[in-house]
């Protein structure tokens, strides 16, 4: 890749084409949780913290009718910092001169103003559209007057709030870098291997961090295999992708005999989000939202199809490793992600620990540096997802700077599209793996308690 086509798919602030894609795009800015008193108990005086997106600072606050305000975060007087400003209720105050604003940015109050003053019906803040889904709280970023698409019903969104737990962290490093991790078919091989295979027993439906220890679906010689050890024995899959309305639907074959073959069907939506099977009955959405050109808070759903989730227990096991109110790991360049010898040689293929993997996948996309440099690399056959989803940004990227739409779910056109989409994991008939993967992910469908049952017919 040239430096040219790098730095313009990497750089996503104000004004360069990039940027201009993403805004067309709902954006995570923050958990719902960070504003739960029990757990952050600041906000029992003050709902309001500072926020970055996309290169660009804000304020978001919930006010007593609890309706959200995102701000930007430089007063329009004087250019004073809002994330100081005094929480009054029915809108912010900043401190310098008193200006007052509500979650809409209208102007409430200027009161060092002489008496009659109309100055602050002429002042307006900038403030931008706010949605709350699955424990998220997303923003609309683009041109001040624009319409936002609709919101897409993919699975973690359409499930209720008792099946999807949210959580996120922070990456010192591009966004594009670390949303190819998560879209690369081949790395969970090595990266994600474990050398020893713990009992299955012990790992239950909930796995957390240890996710490829879950088992695949099917059996391999009568025995249920953990994703790790497929992983682990049959590292040289075969990749293919198909396009779909969202982005891409990738498969991954890789060959056990003559009879079976492993299947992992994954998606990617454009532009920065994939979806992964965790187990049999849960799934993971991952959204990679750019911070700035060097910093990426990654936001991940776990969606249930079986029974509810564990909030309590999941935020537990992330939080001991990813610590609020900032969510910025405990390991990084600054300590070696953690990095042990002797694991290496003895437990794990990366030696940076078992129990959090997302560590696994902060490694390799930080120690690239903040921003890789895509001229020293060398792609090879393995790569082929990269590529086509690279190719697909330079496309979008190209499209919105001639005026043109943003694709998937930018383009209101598709949004009745925007729904499910199924992953698996498993152990298939080689021959038929093809129904066997659609056939095991409707039974997954229809034992989800939360999706509705079309309603039976009869004739008379």
């Amino acid at each position: 890749m040239k430096a040219e086509q790098n730095h313009l798919i990497t750089r996503i602030g104000p004004g360069t084409p990039c940027g201009a894609l993403m805004r067309r795009y709902w954006q995570p800015v923050a958990l719902l949780d960070e504003f739960d008193a029990a757990l952050d108990p600041r906000m029992w005086q003050r709902p309001l913290k500072a926020v970055r997106a996309l290169g660009q600072d804000f304020i978001l606050f919930r006010d007593e009718q609890n309706r959200w305000g995102l701000l930007d975060r430089d007063c329009p007087h004087r250019n004073a910092d809002l994330a100081f400003a005094r929480h009054e209720g029915d809108g912010v105050r900043c401190p310098f001169h008193g200006w007052k604003f509500d979650a809409t940015g209208r102007c409430l109050d200027t009161p060092a103003e002489p008496i009659g003053s109309t100055l602050c019906q002429r002042v307006k803040q900038r403030s931008y559209p706010v949605q709350e889904h699955a424990g998220v709280l997303f923003a609309w970023l683009g041109d001040e007057g624009s319409t936002p698409p609709p919101f897409p019903r993919f699975d973690c969104f359409a499930a209720p709030s008792t099946h999807v737990f949210a959580f996120k962290g922070l990456w010192k490093c591009n966004w594009l870098q670390a949303f190819e991790v998560g879209l690369d078919p081949a790395h969970t091989s090595f990266l994600h291997r474990f050398l020893n295979d713990a009992p299955l027993e012990s790992i239950g439906d909930n796995p957390a961090g240890k996710q490829f220890r879950s088992a695949s679906a099917g059996d391999f010689g009568g025995e249920r295999w953990p994703m790790t050890r497929v992983m682990r024995e049959f590292h040289r899959p075969d990749i293919s992708h198909e396009a779909k309305p969202w982005g891409l639907q990738i498969t991954t074959l890789r060959p056990m005999t003559e009879e079976l073959t492993h299947v992992r069907v994954t998606h990617g939506i454009f532009p920065y989000t994939f979806v992964i099977p965790l187990s049999e009955t849960l799934t993971i959405t991952q959204m990679h939202m750019p911070v700035d050109d060097e910093n990426t808070y990654w936001y991940s759903f776990f969606t249930s199809f079986a029974g509810p989730v564990d909030k309590k227990a999941m935020r537990d096991q992330r939080t001991q490793f990813i610590p609020p109110p900032l969510f910025a790991p405990k390991s990084g360049r600054h300590n070696d992600w953690g990095f042990n010898a002797e694991e290496q040689r003895s437990r794990t293929f990366l030696g940076m620990g078992e129990e959090d993997i997302n560590v696994h996948d902060q490694w390799a996309v930080e120690s690239m540096g903040p921003i890789q440099d895509r001229t020293r690399e060398h792609l090879g056959t393995s790569d082929k997802i990269i590529m086509a989803n690279r190719r697909m940004l330079l496309a979008a990227i190209e499209s919105v700077a001639q005026g043109g739409p943003a694709p998937g779910i930018a383009d209101p056109a598709l949004a009745a599209q925007m729904q499910g989409p199924d992953t698996v994991d498993g152990i298939a008939p080689a021959g038929t793996w093809g129904t066997w993967w659609k056939e095991r992910t409707q039974a997954k469908r229809d034992g989800a308690p939360w999706i509705a049952k079309a309603p039976e017919t009869t004739t008379a």
